[in-house]
């Protein structure tokens, strides 16, 4: 397992390397973002614009307009609420090429509480015209997706976690925008997840097996674009969907999936996610718990909803 702080800022360093038109841009948490590994490696690369998000935002758009590809790092309540409008009206509404990296996404700054926890950001980066939304769970899809993200001529919104992750994918998986990946097939119901619970749902799914259970796990790291086809196609097979998300039911990935749902194949659906609340601090996994988001709350809701017939 590694934190995917850690690989984002190693990844960045050594794309660094080959590219020369990548600047790395911090509002002073490079230590904690891991931008500081890429600053280290290319000083006159790297921008600390001090406590000031939304500087740092108009610069990366400026910068992106003379042929550079700016990341802009910080965490990602932050990189929201005080960067909404440049993100918006600067960035997105010329489609600019700048990458923006949310780190400590969901609460995985957990014991910093409320004021750092980031469960809004997919809501509001979906709604932007122009916005690419990527959302990871290990170590070399987080590589991938970096790397995917130069490739996108236009704003990217990196979705990263502090959290150290189990390894899901090897070295030769691709990843491709607008697309997801099964990542346990089963009949009776697909869990569509993203990020740290991509996890939780295959722990509660391989348990679910022992009750003869057969549950369908979906990696949706592409929020937007999302997978359209892939979402209908687990409907018609598994009839019910769940999804799960460290992030608000309002505006999420379980919002996008029923979208999805509701104008192709209409089934009984679940979302899991934080409901309409603030969170708190103390222990992430005991968080996550807290919150509903775990493995005995996806398994204990799983039982139930297959229980209903439509």
């Amino acid at each position: 397992m590694k934190a995917i702080r850690d690989v984002y800022g190693e990844t960045l360093a050594k794309l660094g390397e080959k590219n020369k038109n990548i600047v790395v841009l911090d509002a002073d948490v490079s230590s904690s973002t891991k931008s500081s590994i890429f600053g280290n490696q290319h000083k006159e690369r790297f921008y600390n614009m001090g406590v000031s998000e939304a500087n740092m935002l108009g610069a990366a758009a400026g910068l992106s307009t003379m042929g550079k590809i700016p990341f802009v790092n910080t965490f990602a309540v932050f990189m929201i609420n005080r960067g909404a409008d440049v993100i918006r009206n600067s960035i997105c509404y010329s489609n600019l090429n700048v990458k923006i990296a949310g780190a400590y996404s969901g609460m995985s700054d957990s014991y910093d509480g409320a004021t750092h926890h980031s469960f809004e950001d997919i809501a509001y980066m979906r709604a932007i015209p122009n916005m690419t939304i990527f959302s990871v769970c290990d170590e070399k899809q987080t590589e991938k997706i970096v790397e995917k993200a130069i490739e996108i001529n236009g704003p990217v919104y990196l979705r990263l976690s502090r959290a150290a992750m189990p390894n899901l994918y090897d070295a030769n998986e691709e990843f491709e925008v607008g697309k997801g990946k099964i990542v346990k097939e089963g009949n009776d119901l697909t869990i569509i997840s993203t990020g740290y619970l991509v996890h939780k749902a295959l722990e509660a799914a391989k348990e679910l097996e022992e009750e003869n259970i057969s549950v369908r796990v979906v990696d949706m790291y592409s929020i937007k674009p999302i997978d359209k086809e892939l979402i209908v196609k687990c409907a018609k097979e598994t009839k019910k969907i769940v999804t799960l998300e460290e992030h608000s039911i309002i505006g999420g990935l379980g919002s996008s999936v029923s979208e999805v749902l509701i104008e192709e194949y209409p089934v009984p659906m679940k979302i899991l996610g934080i409901r309409d609340t603030f969170t708190e601090s103390g222990d992430y996994e005991e968080l996550i718990n807290k919150y509903g988001l775990g493995k005995n709350t996806v398994k204990n809701t799983i039982k139930d909803f297959i229980k209903i017939k439509r």
